[in-house]
């Protein structure tokens, strides 16, 4: 058996040179990069300074080594990495810092750091220097080691490794496998062994897309089409780019759904898989502290392990959905209220859940401490690689920076790699992307660390970044066998123009794509139908979708405009359930709202996001939890009626304290200031609703958020009916229910005063059924006087706070018939299967606006309303009514 070794450039090449040996049975083959065979000759087990170990040495002595005039920034993120750059760069250049020191204070300063570092680090890990000397030493075992050295697919080596190389040469063979690539001019009268070979010929094409993301779906299409076609295997097809990194994310998007084995040769993103993800979300908690929905966000990724392990299944039930838990006061008002009861097994946890809230708020200064604590397997080894990567402070930044081999395998699948890559190891198909001026070649940088005036970049970096482009752009024109297709985008991602490459001149025209052009192979299912409109046009969906677009340009109603069939079960369901004011108000104005609402479930999204205002219903719930408060503290100290200005201002005081700490607690409240600011000016409206001055009744007694029709209390307050009672509205089919703002009860239960809290401005006009919006006066009379009898002279008024002003109801008995009038039209016309729009869809308060066609108000709405009310006929009656 022949020894035989390989140096290879890269992953990919090193993996293909394997295959190819093991194919051809070719036993006694190695495959190294130089500086592994640098590392074997030197023996006693020295290895080359693998990033890893760098950075962590980096770390570990920064905080330590005084580093003159870089000390100021040592600490900051990004020293790490820019410290790690600068030393391989020197490192690889062969330039000795300690005898340049005296030249540059900044010299200096690295050379410190160089030696701190040094110091640290495992004594069998070596400097490129020091292990080309002790393999020098060890020359002569290395026909031994090697047998014959085979150098393939690599156009430059780095200066510290050329004496070792021509020293290897004259002790054995060694072949410089160039083929068609250029010869670096220093191997001129060295013993190396240059084979040349003449270069391929490939069919080359340039086409322009319309930008990166165009262009990555026009590279899996052009892929496809080579696999069924069956001209070349996915192993032999290649897409490059000189910086792939700006297509990665397209990529893996459309890799998924292209359903092609697309192989990242220079890695894929940790976030992009599910150990990442879990270190993300711990990382998010420590930078940004702990809320409910990165708390969330973090026991789902975990799926119970770790300190998640002590909680039962359904555990997040305990916390408030609308509730952000933004604060350490926040968690421990809602810890100190959970009992037993309300948690899935009956066992009270909090203990637990307050030992993990108490170690998340740590924050990145125990950063490590708290990954061991909550990670495990694959999630804790990137964040312990994020930890020596960057400070703790950055780790959310720097675990979206990291990257882990694909598990895709590369020797069987479309490789998409960087362009030096593919020059290393070629491919039969080739498709080179980001063409541009500014992408390829890319743009020579001066290092962090030493720039130009300190050492010429010339002298630091002697293989520059843009003659490495230009070399692989002609590396892989001269190996590619067959085809290869040059891509430019026209535009970026923010729409700016792009120039061409240079690398372009002398290349074909390229051939204008347009974004939706109709391609001759599609990329993915999806792809297809795009591109065959009457096969997507034979398919129910799309039937569908282009008949109800039809529909909404028509100036007349349609199945697509609510028309349903009568009597349909769902709306039955809907108009049979417990009514309340705000859905008959919904379906006197609104039936399509009141059929997504309450037939179909439909729903506006809601948010756990603190908020920075509170908005008009939310500061109107919050102003109602006040007055229901200070009114049952008044009522307890001799009544509403008898209190004096400095009672009620005290209750007023009192209910604060306790209704903004049970916000808190249960719903997201907007930041401190302005909360207190909202807070102030509910307490001040609720004071000139208390403070309002209507007559007394004799012996009064009132009553808050009473409920009505089945509703279960608010609170233990006394209530002047049984609340499971029943309240059927006379001849319209409806049962209604609901929470009365106030009710002031004489002490022979023969006068009421029923008074409904409006925390708007009062209208210029008399508001009597107000089109449909306002119900809940006549509704809540009409609720007293089925509870408490027909004997009760009922009083209705709407109490404006901010106005100090109250719009009492005129012959509420009438209004009531004609409310009934319309709920009885409303009905039929729901049944009669007319869900249409009405007066209030696309309106400000129209929660449900965003399943409307798009810019509803100005469009559909114009055009569809008054075919709609025509249909209503009757039941749009009430939208004119005062």
């Amino acid at each position: 058996m022949q020894r035989q070794t390989y140096i290879a450039h890269g992953r990919l090449a090193s993996r293909e040179i394997r295959l190819d040996a093991a194919r051809h049975q070719h036993h006694g083959t190695q495959v190294m990069a130089f500086e592994q065979l640098a590392a074997r000759l030197a023996g006693g087990f020295t290895q080359p300074i693998d990033a890893e170990t760098l950075r962590n040495a980096i770390q570990y002595v920064l905080p330590d080594t005084n580093l003159g005039e870089l000390d100021a920034i040592k600490l900051l993120p990004g020293m790490v990495g820019a410290a790690a750059d600068t030393l391989h760069k020197v490192w690889r250049t062969g330039i000795d810092l300690s005898s340049r020191a005296s030249d540059h204070p900044r010299l200096a300063a690295m050379a410190t750091l160089e030696e701190a570092v040094l110091a640290v680090l495992p004594s069998a890990m070596l400097r490129p220097v020091d292990l080309a000397s002790r393999a020098l030493a060890r020359i002569h075992h290395a026909p031994a080691l090697f047998g014959e050295v085979h150098i393939q697919g690599i156009s430059e080596l780095s200066p510290c490794w050329r004496e070792l190389l021509f020293a290897l040469a004259v002790t054995t063979r060694v072949r410089w496998n160039a083929g068609p690539r250029s010869v670096p001019v220093w191997l001129e009268g060295s013993a190396v062994e240059v084979v040349t070979s003449e270069p391929t010929t490939p069919r080359v094409e340039a086409v322009s897309a319309a930008n990166g993301y165009h262009e990555a779906i026009e590279a899996l299409r052009w892929a496809r089409e080579l696999i069924a076609s069956g001209a070349a295997k996915p192993s032999e097809i290649a897409i490059a780019a000189a910086a792939p990194a700006a297509y990665d994310d397209e990529f893996m998007a459309l890799r998924a759904d292209a359903n092609i084995d697309l192989h990242f040769v220079h890695s894929i993103r940790v976030v992009t898989t599910r150990d990442g993800q879990t270190a993300a979300a711990l990382a998010d908690i420590l930078v940004r502290g702990v809320d409910q929905a990165h708390l969330r966000r973090l026991a789902t990724l975990l799926a119970g392990a770790g300190p998640f392990k002590a909680l039962p299944d359904g555990w997040q039930r305990v916390l408030p959905p609308e509730a952000p838990l933004s604060s350490p006061d926040a968690w421990e008002r809602l810890l100190g209220s959970l009992t037993a009861e309300r948690w899935p097994d009956d066992i009270d946890h909090a203990g637990d859940l307050r030992a993990i809230v108490e170690t998340l708020s740590a924050g990145h200064a125990q950063a490590e401490e708290i990954g061991r604590t909550f990670l495990s397997g694959g999630a804790l080894r990137i964040w312990r690689k994020a930890l020596l990567a960057g400070s703790p402070a950055v780790i959310d930044v720097t675990i979206d920076s990291l990257r882990q081999e694909d598990a895709c395998e590369a020797c069987v699948s479309v490789a998409w790699m960087p362009a030096s890559a593919l020059a290393a190891s070629p491919r039969k198909f080739v498709r080179l992307l980001g063409l541009t001026s500014t992408s390829w070649p890319r743009r020579i940088s001066e290092d962090r660390l030493l720039s130009d005036h300190i050492i010429p970049t010339a002298e630091l970096d002697p293989l520059p970044v843009t003659a490495a482009d230009r070399r692989d752009f002609e590396t892989i024109l001269c190996t590619t066998g067959a085809q290869v297709v040059l891509s430019r985008p026209r535009r970026d991602r923010e729409g700016r123009l792009l120039g061409k490459s240079p690398l372009l001149r002398g290349q074909p025209e390229a051939r204008y794509l347009r974004r939706n052009r109709r391609p001759v192979h599609a990329m993915s299912e999806s792809d297809r139908m795009v591109a065959r409109p009457a096969d997507f046009a034979a398919t129910q969906q799309a039937a569908s979708a282009t008949s109800c677009w039809q529909d909404w340009q028509r100036s007349v109603v349609t199945a697509h405009d609510g028309l349903v069939r009568p009597n349909h079960p769902a709306l039955l369901a809907a108009l049979e359930r417990v009514q309340s004011a705000s859905s008959l108000a919904k379906l006197l104005r609104n039936p399509l709202g009141f059929t997504w609402t309450y037939a179909l479930g439909v729903r506006a999204p809601e948010s756990a996001v603190e908020a920075l205002v509170l908005d008009a219903r939310q500061s109107g719930i919050l102003l109602h939890d006040l007055l229901d408060h200070a009114v049952r503290l008044l009522e307890g100290q001799g009544g509403l009626a008898a209190a004096r200005p400095d009672q009620i201002t005290a209750a007023i005081e009192t209910a604060a304290i306790a209704v903004t700490s049970r916000w808190q607690n249960e719903q997201a409240v907007p930041p401190q200031v302005v909360w207190r600011r909202t807070v102030e000016e509910a307490k001040q409206t609720a004071l000139n609703a208390l403070l309002h001055l209507e007559p007394p009744l004799v012996g009064q007694k009132t009553y808050t958020e009473v409920p009505f029709g089945g509703q279960a209390a608010k609170s233990d307050a006394a209530i002047p009916w049984d609340p499971t009672t029943t309240v059927a509205i006379a001849d319209t089919g409806f049962r209604i229910s609901g929470f009365i703002d106030r009710l002031d009860l004489s002490g022979d239960a023969t006068k009421a005063r029923v008074i409904d809290y409006k925390g708007g401005r009062m209208p210029s006009k008399p508001v009597i059924l107000q089109g449909g919006k306002e119900l809940q006066r006549c509704l809540y009379a009409y609720a007293v006087n089925a509870l408490l009898g027909d004997g009760v002279e009922i009083d209705a008024a709407l109490l404006y706070p901010r106005d100090t002003e109250a719009r009492h109801l005129d012959a509420p008995a009438e209004v009531l018939e004609d409310l009934a009038e319309h709920l009885r039209a409303a009905r039929a016309s729901l049944l009669a299967g007319h869900a249409l729009i009405g007066e209030d869809n696309g309106g400000d308060y129209d929660d449900l606006s965003f399943a409307l066609p798009a810019n509803a108000l100005n469009g559909y709405c114009p055009r569809k309303v008054e075919p709609a009310r025509g249909t209503l006929g009757d039941a749009a009656l009430v939208w004119e009514a005062l």
